[in-house]
């Protein structure tokens, strides 16, 4: 992989880091009961992904 390539995948992996927390953020803050669940839920899986990311920009 290029040098280019792994600066996107590894900007890509931290924009997705970024909006787990803050999605994460808002589920703790303004909701409650079964969606604060389901956002906390797809702020983890972000979180996941853009942890995979990281580690495909470091190979």
């Amino acid at each position: 992989m290029d040098a280019m390539t792994k600066m996107w995948v590894s900007l890509f992996g931290i924009g997705m880091m970024a909006i787990a927390a803050l999605l994460i953020t808002f589920a703790r803050l303004k909701t409650k009961g079964i969606i604060k669940f389901v956002l906390s839920l797809i702020a983890f899986v972000i979180l996941i992904i853009g942890f995979i990311c990281g580690l495909i920009s470091i190979i």
